[in-house]
């Protein structure tokens, strides 16, 4: 049987702790996991939160949501 792969929607608190986190992780020095040219990051100011989002929408942000069973 093939599993079937769902699309998790996360909370919009949810996506403001990831983006919030990643960015965070970007201005400490982390690689970005998005491919930007110099002048896409002149655009954004190489803005960290900016690079965050790129990569959320993407679905290449590193970060896991862990939520409780109830």
């Amino acid at each position: 049987m093939a599993k079937e792969k769902t699309e998790v929607e996360f909370t919009k608190y949810e996506k403001a702790r990831m983006i919030g986190s990643r960015a965070l992780q970007l201005s400490m020095g982390a690689p970005f996991l998005v491919k930007l040219s110099d002048e896409e990051l002149k655009k954004i100011k190489y803005n960290p939160i900016e690079i965050a989002l790129k990569e959320l929408s993407e679905g290449i942000i590193p970060i896991t949501v862990k939520r409780p069973v109830a």
